[in-house]
């Protein structure tokens, strides 16, 4: 018999969104995990100290840069909660932009994790699978926004503008020919919402083209098939929210349990699994995709009926259209104190949330009247999540700990922020 010795090891950084923030100090029993301590604190940027020292407005953009895989549905609980203490209320068209372009980021991040997850466990031609449907959708935060990941596209009162009604295309080059361009461009003729369309309907078949490659796949239920097995009455006690939550069978989903915006009109599911293992998870997230997919098509049908404002007219909140500004004194005062002082906002404190694709996304603020908040506090759903690791790996294989970073879906910017 070999003597097995107990080991401590830095373990990590592994995960594409853990570039070299998290380290994990794993205490082994050969090659079983007796306790794992994850280190965080080398990513911090202080992003709530930072929003007290700007105007509401400016801040904005700073939501993007926690969980930089979801960026406008940061920017959703931010605004949110600026909105319940000035009272306004977004006009509708704007309320289904906004959950469109949830649901388009939902889709955003969970192809990043299931790329990024098999690719850890080491099944690589997902990873591009994932990266070429990823690649339509950052061309439609491009089209929206100028900006292919940090949007800041969502405003107090709506959205930044109106969808366009044309697409980026493909130029020929050195590598394409002209055959191949008219390819690339055949969905791109007409608006952006035509291209979602044509997205939200060709997508349900790429899902199932991941699931023909890992669902039955035996080598990835060997790997995540009663692997960091959490109980729904754990699952509570830990905070978690999201698909951890709903992956160990609690239909808990902020859509429909406490519906914003324009979910309470929507017709979509909660999938939910039974083990609350990484497969279940796993299963989880690639239901919801589809579940998103239908809930775009919906927006787009419903967007393509109803024509209007993006924006709120009350110009206290909103910036004047260019045109009427550089028509109009009392416009240009209007436009010239939201961009030089912001928003005063009423004393007061609000907590808006989002089901953000990682759980419960939420943003408290204080207002003490002033242009900036007096305290802004993030509730990041993957803190709660990294915290239970050493929970979940206890008694497992140092190869599991992979599989269950993977499976927690995190990213580091809202968890150290």
């Amino acid at each position: 018999m070999t003597e097995i010795r107990n080991y401590t090891v830095n373990f990590g950084p592994q995960h594409p969104a853990a570039h070299g923030v998290l380290r994990l100090v794993l205490e082994m029993d050969g090659e079983v995990v007796q306790r794992a301590d994850p280190h965080i604190g080398l990513l911090h940027r202080g992003t709530e100290k930072l929003a007290e020292t700007k105007p509401y407005n400016q801040s904005i953009g700073y939501m993007d840069r926690l969980d930089y895989v979801s960026m406008m549905c940061n920017e959703h609980g931010y605004v949110l909660a600026i909105e319940k203490l000035l009272g306004v209320t977004p006009p509708p068209r704007a309320q289904y932009i906004r959950v469109m372009f949830d649901e388009i980021t939902r889709i955003l991040n969970h192809l990043l994790w299931l790329g990024a997850h098999a690719l850890d466990i080491g099944a690589m031609t997902v990873f591009l699978y994932c990266f070429r449907e990823r690649e339509d959708l950052m061309d439609c935060y491009e089209a929206v926004s100028g900006a292919r990941l940090h949007a800041t596209y969502y405003r107090p009162g709506g959205v930044a503008r109106d969808l366009p009604d044309s697409m980026p295309q493909y130029q020929e080059s050195r590598w394409r020919g002209k055959h191949e361009i008219a390819r690339m461009n055949a969905n791109r003729q007409a608006s952006l919402l035509d291209f979602i369309d044509d997205f939200a309907q060709r997508f349900p078949h790429m899902i199932d083209e991941y699931e023909t490659l890992l669902t039955d796949n035996r080598i990835w239920k060997q790997r995540t098939v009663g692997i960091g097995v959490v109980s729904p009455e754990r699952a509570k006690q830990l905070g978690f929210t999201g698909p951890m939550l709903r992956g160990s069978g609690i239909a808990w989903d902020l859509r429909k349990k406490q519906p914003y915006e324009v979910y309470d009109r929507i017709d979509f599911d909660i999938p939910i699994g039974t083990n609350g293992d990484c497969y279940d998870r796993y299963v989880v997230r690639i239901e919801e995709m589809r579940q998103s997919a239908r809930i775009v098509a919906q927006c787009v049908e419903w967007l393509r009926a109803n024509p209007g404002p993006v924006i709120s007219d009350d110009h206290k909140v909103s910036p004047p259209r260019r045109e009427e500004m550089k028509g109009d004194m009392e416009a240009l005062i209007h436009h010239f104190k939201l961009f030089t002082e912001g928003l005063c906002i009423p004393q007061g404190e609000a907590y808006a949330a989002v089901e953000h694709p990682k759980g419960e996304f939420g943003a408290y603020l204080i207002s003490d009247g002033a242009n900036k908040p007096y305290r802004l506090k993030v509730r990041a759903p993957g803190f709660a999540h990294l915290a239970s690791l050493d929970e979940m790996a206890r008694g497992h294989m140092l190869a599991d700990v992979v599989a269950i970073i993977g499976t927690q879906d995190i990213v580091f910017g809202e968890i150290d922020r």
